[in-house]
């Protein structure tokens, strides 16, 4: 017995020059968070045998990823509702 899933039409509009500014922007943040991904997938892969060269791999991403974000954060135009 086979199960048919429904979803919604996908809009075939493409993303506007402001959506894909704000892509371009975030970039260094996606590729810093995906790199700290593959860390964390290595050194959990590692179990036991992990090495603490792995865990500086971690951290070191933990950090870049955290120094991204504040950079981010710091370029973003503050909002009124921002408290």
């Amino acid at each position: 017995m086979s199960i048919i899933i429904a979803f919604p039409a996908v809009s075939s509009e493409d993303p506007s020059p402001a959506e894909l500014a704000a892509i371009e922007r975030e970039w260094p943040l996606i590729e810093a968070e995906l790199d700290l991904l593959d860390a964390e997938i290595s050194y959990i892969n590692a179990g036991p045998a992990a090495s603490a060269l792995d865990r500086r791999r971690v951290r070191r991403a933990e950090h870049k990823v955290l120094e991204i974000g504040r950079e981010l954060a710091d370029r973003e135009p503050k909002s009124e509702d921002a408290a």
